[in-house]
């Protein structure tokens, strides 16, 4: 199995979309050339800011697929979860298949399986793909929470390597970390405003929405916070901070892509039940993107 460092930071990709709501592969293939010019550690793509849940299987790895033949030199961590442990497994080989280097796996949504069945569903898949696999847990939109406990167990399993922190649970995440410490597996950060903390406490790296908008700031906060440069990791952190809060004021990815559009690298165009961010919430995003561009803090 080839190794996956998880140091560092990794957006999580858009979708773009035509105005037909068809994949966008050229923006798409701009967007990770962007990315990657600006230093970020990994990509990404089909997890829930890219929009995986209307898209189909075949456009599932048809993104996968476009992302893996634009990358230069950085890993391609694929979102290839599922609520269905057999769809997940179809997913997984599908990305491993079209030349992912890892996978991100979201725990199973609305089902809300026990503990013993999260556990079953991750072996299963890890059993049977052969190659590194970062396990998500984000409560928030599952409806269940996979235990320190859990991840404990997973982290022992030698193709699960990482763990994607979305909880908001510091204590909780602090736990997870101080029981994988001697194993070989990393946590990273699943919150934009939790990503300084995290790493404080032994997190090494985060998986990103506001990478997207601001990849070289994400970037100088994290290599700022696991060099203990913290004055300077401060300092991006209150800089981005606006940015991230108002990335999450409407559901992800509804503020970012409107963030990226305002930038002028993608359409901006959503697939329904997804829409358009509201306009005060937009004017609100201008004048925060504005401010950034100028170099200047963003004031209430």
């Amino acid at each position: 199995m080839t190794q996956l460092d998880l140091t560092g930071v990794f957006p999580a990709l858009v979708t773009p979309f035509d105005t037909r709501t068809d994949i966008d592969h050229d923006q798409l293939r701009a967007e990770v050339r962007r990315l990657e010019t600006a230093g970020v550690a990994g990509v990404v793509p089909a997890g829930s800011t890219g929009e995986s849940a209307t898209l189909s299987h075949d456009e599932h790895i048809e993104v996968i697929e476009t992302v893996v033949d634009t990358v230069d030199s950085i890993p391609v961590i694929a979102g290839s979860g599922s609520n269905s442990t057999d769809e997940a497994l179809e997913l997984s080989h599908r990305a491993a298949d079209a030349g992912a280097d890892g996978l991100l796996l979201i725990s199973p949504y609305y089902n809300r399986p026990e503990q013993s069945g999260i556990l079953e569903h991750y072996e299963a898949i890890a059993d049977a793909v052969e190659i590194p696999q970062v396990v998500y847990n984000v409560p928030g939109r599952t409806g269940s929470n996979i235990t320190p406990e859990t991840v404990s167990m997973l982290a022992t399993h030698p193709n699960i390597v990482g763990y994607k922190a979305a909880s908001g649970d510091i204590a909780q995440i602090s736990e997870v970390i101080r029981r994988t410490a001697d194993l070989p597996f990393q946590v990273v950060s699943g919150d934009d405003p939790l990503t300084l903390p995290l790493c404080a406490i032994g997190a090494t790296g985060v998986i990103s929405v506001v990478a997207n908008v601001e990849p070289e700031r994400t970037v100088t906060l994290v290599d700022a916070a696991l060099s203990g440069d913290l004055p300077r990791a401060r300092e991006e952190h209150h800089t981005l901070a606006p940015l991230v809060e108002q990335l999450f004021v409407e559901s992800n990815p509804i503020p970012v892509k409107a963030a990226l559009a305002a930038r002028g690298h993608i359409d901006g165009t959503l697939r329904r039940p997804l829409t358009p961010l509201a306009a005060g919430h937009r004017d609100e995003l201008h004048r925060i993107l504005e401010s950034l561009a100028a170099g200047s803090p963003h004031h209430e």
